[in-house]
């Protein structure tokens, strides 16, 4: 795998100012990956042989369903699916077998995904630089906090992170401020949310009846709660 197409400059991530920066981090990481996979990488051995050990989740085969070279992923699923052919299901096999208060410790190929993994890999290297230069950098610190939030489930990501990483002394002042990133846009969205619902009150209808910004309030609560935008026109 050639690392250095999973290493972002974190200005290039925090400098838009829109929008949860870690999701548009991941956004970017996820389309990079799935590039690779479907054209430089697809005959490289040690990439299909961890395609062939992980597979892909539902949502990454979808994605590359939506790609135009269909010969590509062709090609990954015949190696994918002769390895298991192989294999003759044996992690399905034990796990069935496992008693069920253990069963959630095995994992099959139903459980894994080479995109999210790797994914997974990248953030965790990219977040470590974040804190590391919310520390260091007064200019970064400062871009940080001008973000226009994180979502809930980055905002764990980077908290959880932080908690092993920073220095004891640094991380009470990071805690607010990444919390304080979450919770303004919460309660933005909050109220937006409650305008949109109050619209549906006769008392509010009418050509000219005021939405203010709700309309999407629905997407972006969702966006918050779930680090996915499903906003067709952002």
């Amino acid at each position: 795998m050639k690392e250095s197409i999973y290493t972002i400059p974190v200005s290039e991530v925090f400098e838009p100012r829109s929008d949860c920066p870690l999701c548009r981090l991941r956004d970017t990481l996820e389309q990079r990956c799935i590039d690779y996979i479907m054209g430089a990488a697809m005959m490289e051995p040690d990439i299909r042989i961890k395609t062939n050990e992980q597979g892909f989740c539902v949502d990454h085969y979808e994605m590359m369903l939506k790609l135009k070279n269909r010969l590509s992923l062709a090609l990954m699923l015949e190696s994918h699916l002769t390895e298991l052919k192989k294999g003759k299901y044996g992690d399905i096999r034990k796990k069935a077998k496992t008693k069920k208060a253990k069963r959630d410790g095995v994992k099959t190929v139903n459980d894994t995904c080479y995109v999210c993994n790797t994914i997974q890999w990248a953030m965790g290297n990219m977040v470590t630089t974040i804190l590391r230069q919310y520390q260091v950098d007064a200019d970064f610190k400062k871009l940080f906090s001008e973000q226009e939030y994180l979502c809930l489930p980055h905002l764990e990501t980077i908290l959880c992170a932080a908690e092993e990483e920073m220095p004891k002394k640094a991380l009470p002042e990071f805690t607010e401020a990444a919390i304080e990133l979450a919770d303004k846009h919460l309660q933005a969205v909050l109220g937006d949310v409650s305008h949109f619902c109050k619209m549906f009150d006769y008392r509010n209808s009418g050509k000219d009846a005021d939405w203010g910004n709700s309309r999407d309030s629905i997407e972006r609560a969702v966006a918050l709660l779930s680090a996915r935008d499903f906003r067709t026109d952002p």
